[in-house]
């Protein structure tokens, strides 16, 4: 059997993705291909269930529309899965060689018109990992733990005498779920100084002036500033490498916790219920004193204390044995 999924974009919702693809593939004995935005492709390659990916070239599709089409009906699918659920998945699904076509749950922009089936009725009031997970339901697939098989290459490291490593990684893309880089650094400091810890900081080249700022604050020799110095894939590599991830709510924080390293999420106005890191091992510090959150509400996150940050940290590096 040759199933295609679609899901373009973005860095946390691939992940989201991955644990009903590795479901698919087992439980149909299936050869996956994958639909994906061009600059994910070295990333995707890096998801171990999947044979072949296809590049959606977002950026250039007027001159690049026809050599798409090419590589997209190359094959002919017996099931094809759009995990996007929007207008331009549903039309590059539809645009696939097959006969079945099945969407999800969460699907917008009349994405259904285009679709056979639809995997299940709308319920936002779940992880978007289980929201996935509604393809198997429909296929009645039997249920199986969640997995996220992916390999990412082993980093080279700097520091690398330091048995504990502890990566900050303080930036998102929006700022309202971003806590002060001096806190950051007042945790980084206590796991440095108290626990022995080699911190990294991780960020895109954007976020260049908030890590050259954190890495000031933080004691010399304590840790080594690797923002915009790596690749989507060599990212993954030192995530998986670090004994664990402090970060806000971010694709890196859905790539740690993927690869199994635990993971402490700093939240502000985003719902850890929905896009939390996935997995008993993580942990999610929230302000729980706010009556309603506003994804636009810049103080809430604020309401997370350096002292319980540091603490939940200092407890799970206990429960977990040293990389």
């Amino acid at each position: 059997m040759r199933i295609l999924i679609v899901k373009t974009s973005s860095l946390g919702d691939l992940f989201h993705a991955l644990p009903a693809v590795h479901l698919l593939k087992t439980g149909l004995n299936a050869e996956i291909d994958w639909v994906v935005n061009s600059g994910y492709v070295p990333l995707v390659k890096c998801f171990t269930d999947v044979d072949r990916v296809i590049p959606f070239p977002r950026n250039s599709l007027r001159t690049n529309l026809k050599s798409f089409l090419s590589d997209l009906r190359k094959d002919k699918y017996d099931l094809v899965v759009d995990l996007q659920g929007l207008l331009k998945s549903a039309l590059i699904a539809r645009a696939a060689r097959s006969h079945k076509r099945i969407g999800p749950s969460f699907h917008r922009e009349f994405a259904y018109l285009f679709y056979d089936h639809v995997a299940a009725e709308r319920n936002k009031e779940r992880h978007a990992v289980d929201e996935n997970l509604d393809v198997l339901r429909f296929l009645e697939l039997p249920a199986a733990p969640v997995q996220f098989p992916v390999a990412f290459p082993p980093p080279e490291f700097v520091g690398q005498t330091s048995p504990l490593k502890v990566l900050l990684s303080p930036c998102s893309r929006h700022a309202a779920k971003n806590w002060p880089v001096e806190r950051f650094a007042a945790v980084g400091k206590v796991l440095h100084e108290k626990n022995g810890a080699m911190l990294y900081i991780s960020g895109v080249p954007e976020d260049s002036e908030v890590c050259k700022k954190l890495m000031e604050l933080l004691p010399p020799g304590s840790a080594h500033n690797l923002c915009g110095k790596t690749s989507l894939v060599e990212l993954g590599g030192v995530l998986q490498a670090m004994a664990l991830v402090i970060t806000v709510d971010s694709g890196p924080m859905h790539m740690a916790a993927a690869t199994g390293t635990p993971t402490l999420a700093i939240f502000g106005p985003t719902d850890p219920l929905r896009v939390g890191p996935f997995g008993p091992q993580h942990r999610v510090l929230r302000n729980t004193g706010v009556a309603s959150y506003s994804k636009d509400d810049l103080q809430s996150i604020l309401g997370v204390s350096v002292e319980a940050a540091i603490s939940t940290a200092e407890e799970m590096l206990e429960q977990k044995p040293e990389k």
